[in-house]
């Protein structure tokens, strides 16, 4: 709108309802389901044999980061659906980058050098993790986490941060 591409009255008919929606990266095992369904759809559409995904390959697919949201899963998947020799996606079949920076991520809690801290600490980190992936909408982190907006304010305020914070 400021420039000028796009009509602002137009906007705020469009604008009646927002709809929050938290990135690929904090929506957890939501990521295998999607890859499942765009396995099934390409699968299909190449006559390919196609019907699982392993368990070595959900685990890359669970801890990459997925700066490209929702198209680079779609396109890691057509990929592999149309390299793999088998019935199911190997590791192998998946883009180097994903093998390689799944593995060496820093915030990944299961990599080998990540320091060892308390659970309350992990669950510090994750939840301000969501809550900015959710761009401080506390309502959407909160149900995205499975908690109430209670729960997670009460936990907020533990850590001395406000509602407004």
């Amino acid at each position: 709108m400021e420039e000028g591409r796009f009509r602002e009255d137009l906007y705020y008919r469009l604008a009646v309802i927002a709809i929050g929606l938290p990135p690929l990266r904090a929506r957890g095992h939501d990521v295998l389901v999607l890859a499942q369904l765009f396995l099934d759809q390409f699968a299909g559409e190449m006559g390919r044999p196609v019907v699982g995904i392993s368990s070595a390959a959900a685990k890359l697919l669970l801890r990459y980061h997925w700066p490209g949201n929702i198209r680079e899963l779609r396109n890691c998947v057509e990929r592999a659906v149309a390299l793999t020799q088998f019935d199911r996606l190997s590791a192998e079949d998946l883009p180097e980058k994903i093998r390689t920076s799944a593995a060496s991520r820093p915030d990944d809690p299961g990599a080998p050098e990540a320091p060892l801290v308390p659970l309350e600490e992990v669950e510090r980190r994750y939840i301000l993790k969501v809550l900015e992936a959710s761009a401080g909408n506390k309502s959407l982190a909160a149900e995205t986490l499975g908690l109430s907006r209670k729960t997670l304010y009460r936990k907020l305020a533990a850590w001395g941060m406000s509602g407004s914070d």
